[in-house]
Parts: structure tokens; sequence; C-alpha cells
């Protein structure tokens, strides 16, 4: 919970944790409290688990990254991209089974979009040299995107204005710190600096502009 750190995680060598509800297991990556506050998890719904409905004070955002996701709203397959807003509930739940990354009570009391996203099938868009870009959500200085990487691609040295997330869906990130396979969450705070490269076809999820 220290942002002014950076911090990585290699999900895939994280140990599975019970929650409170049967079924569900999650790998913290950020916690605040317990059962409560801001929070960044690996969720894993084993097939036929549920939540009890439940309120978000201030919001939930979601990647789906197998299997499908339910609640009373639809079914939600690999690469959807859900926001709950502040204030919203639900009761969640998984027939087949699925794992999630969930963030929890990291949204601000103004930003109210409710988002519903098939990554899999919305358009990209061109960026910064080979890069190609699927923005997800913007509000404030927030801006959350996945990003695909060409193999061979190099970005160029960049400051994080309000700190950068990173999570690695597919192939290797790597920059002057390391090298990132999937699974590989990365949090960097406000003001930091990289430069980033991949050899393989890479996908990102990224989130900007949150940590201040």
């Amino acid at each position: 919970m220290d942002f002014s750190k950076r911090v990585v995680w290699e999900t895939a060598e994280l140990d599975w944790q019970p929650s409170p509800a049967g079924g569900v297991l999650r790998k913290p990556l950020a916690r605040e409290d317990a059962e409560r506050g801001h929070a960044t998890s690996i969720v894993r719904y084993q097939p036929g688990a549920s939540f009890d409905r439940h309120e978000h004070p201030l919001g939930e955002e979601i990647l789906v990254l197998d299997g499908i996701f339910s609640d009373e709203s639809g079914d939600y397959g690999p690469g959807s991209y859900l926001r709950n807003p502040p204030g919203s509930g639900h009761a969640p739940f998984s027939e087949s089974g699925c794992t999630l990354f969930v963030k929890l009570h990291q949204m601000q009391l103004e930003d109210q979009a409710t988002v519903r996203i098939d990554t899999t099938t919305a358009p990209w868009q061109p960026g910064i040299g080979g890069l190609e870009v699927m923005s997800l959500h913007a509000f404030g200085t927030e801006h959350v995107a996945l990003v695909k990487w060409p193999a061979g691609e190099q970005f160029q040295a960049h400051r994080h204005y309000g700190g950068e997330e990173i999570l690695v869906l597919s192939g290797e990130f790597i920059d002057e710190n390391g090298r990132y396979p999937a699974g590989t969450w990365i949090r960097s705070p406000h003001g930091s600096v990289h430069q980033p490269w991949v050899e393989q076809e890479t996908l990102i999820w990224v989130k900007t502009g949150h940590l201040v």
C-alpha cells in the first residue's frame, strides 16, 4: 500500500488464499484491510461458486482472464473489461469457473460510468511506433488501456505522472529493471522513469495517472 515504491509480483508464483465465499480463491497483490478498502487481486471462481450480493462504495474494476464470469447484468467471457461505479452492487457467480483481475475501492466518487467492453472484438487504434492501443476508460488523470506490442518494439524513456500499473497478459514485457512474463503485475510510482521493450509479441493491460 506504499504507492511511493515500485512493486512487482509474478502472480503465477503466488499461492491461492481463501476468501469469505466458498469456492472463491484469491492472490492479493495490494490490500488495505482484510475484507474492505483498496484491494488489487487475482481472483478465481471455481465452477458453481458465487458471492452474496454486496455493494462497492468506491467501485469495482474487472478484467476476465479466463472462463465466464456472471452477475445480474450478464455473462462475460475472456477479455471482458467491466467497471461497476461507486455505490453499485451485484451478486456475482460463475457456473463454469473463471479467473479475474480485480480492483476494488479505487475509483473517484464522481466517476459514475458503467463500462462493459469485449476486448476480443473492440477495435484497436494506432499508437506510438508500432504499438496498437485499445482505450478502455478515462476519468480525470486516470487512463486505462490494452496495449499490443509487436515483436522487437522499443519505446522511448518516459516518466509516469501519477504512476503506472501493468498486468502482462501474454508474451514478455522488458525494461532496464527486469523481464516480466505473462501474469506479472507491476506498479510504478508517480515520477518513475523507464524505457521498455519486447522481444516477442506482447499484450499488456496498463493504467496511468491514478497514483497521485
